[in-house]
């Protein structure tokens, strides 16, 4: 049986350097590591909240040097997502995070863009860039860096927040999403993973987001559900990522099927799946073991994820068909 179609939409491209390609990619540069092997740097996957996540995070990317290990580093991705059943990708890149290590917006920008530039052909994934801002640097940082890669014409359909969320609001990055959508971009945020439920209301009524990223902690505001629910904002939900960060305690703790329950548009991803122990479809493994999802609701989240996406409308609704075509062959199947 073919895995589930989906759309990924909450995936951030420096997340996704395993073990073993950061080793080749140190080597292929001249870079001496500070772990032993693979297993080493692997055991080093035990958080305790997202800043000991980022530390370990930014510190990795120092691999990346060359346009090549950036398209490198994005197939091998496309690879592993389509095995996942991932049908359409909107990846997001923090250019910040490169730039304050030497790193031009050109090279990171174009290594990235040259693995996209062919995903449907070579993956059968169609694709495109997020540039995403670290909420932890200035904002005018991120307003410089938005000017230049409009400047530069970087094949970017939209842009995104993240990083440390807790004690930097959204409304800190109001004029930078002011431009954004002055050009036509298309603007999402994280909120709601760490940050109180404020910090939704803020992307939502400050920002003015197309699309959250997380978002689970609105369910302690019911306005805010209410709010969410009637709008059908998009909720990009990464349940193993929120385990791994000690957002919720457990699979077993977390809120997808209450929200799903509730009627907010979630849908599933795998947000950093190098380091937070799976792809999109280990994310939706576990939540079947957990909360033994039915196929109606994979399906529906499936669905979800592709209606959030920044998609025209033949590739909606081509994607659509197929999720709709597995949701008939596994209740046609005797497995289920």
């Amino acid at each position: 049986m073919p895995p589930l179609p989906c759309a990924e939409l909450h995936l951030h491209i420096e997340g996704t350097l395993e073990p073993e390609l950061i080793f080749t990619l140190a080597d292929r540069n001249g870079i001496t590591l500070p772990y032993a092997d693979t297993a080493d740097l692997a055991a080093r996957y035990a958080f305790t909240d997202l800043q000991s996540f980022l530390d370990l995070y930014y510190s990795n990317m120092d691999v990346l040097r060359t346009e090549e290990d950036f398209t490198d580093m994005t197939r091998a991705y496309l690879r592993r997502a389509a095995q996942a059943g991932v049908r359409h990708a909107e990846i997001m890149m923090d250019p910040q995070a490169h730039l304050v290590r030497g790193i031009p917006l050109v090279t990171c920008v174009g290594g990235v863009a040259a693995a996209l530039s062919t995903s449907e052909a070579d993956f059968g994934v169609s694709t495109s860039l997020i540039a995403a801002f670290l909420r932890d640097r200035p904002a005018a940082e991120a307003l410089t860096v938005l000017r230049d890669l409009i400047a530069m014409e970087a094949p970017i359909v939209g842009i995104g927040l993240d990083s440390a969320e807790v004690g930097y609001p959204p409304s800190l990055f109001a004029e930078v999403y002011d431009l954004a959508r002055a050009e036509g971009l298309r603007c999402i945020a994280h909120a709601g993973e760490e940050g109180p439920p404020e910090y939704v209301w803020e992307a939502l009524d400050v920002l003015r987001v197309d699309r959250l990223d997380h978002g689970i902690r609105c369910l302690e505001d019911e306005a805010l559900v209410e709010r969410l629910i009637a709008d059908r904002v998009p909720l990009t939900v990464c349940p193993l990522s929120n385990v791994r960060l000690r957002a919720v305690p457990a699979i077993a703790d977390h809120p997808l099927p209450e929200m799903l329950a509730r009627g907010l548009n979630v849908s599933v991803h795998s947000d950093d799946p190098a380091y937070f122990g799976g792809y999109l479809d280990d994310n939706v493994a576990a939540l079947v073991d957990a909360f033994g999802l039915s196929i109606d609701d994979r399906a529906r989240l499936a669905a979800n994820s592709v209606r959030s996406a920044f998609l025209g409308g033949d590739r909606r609704t081509e994607l659509l068909a197929e999720v709709e075509s597995w949701r008939r062959a596994r209740h046609s199947s005797p497995a289920g």
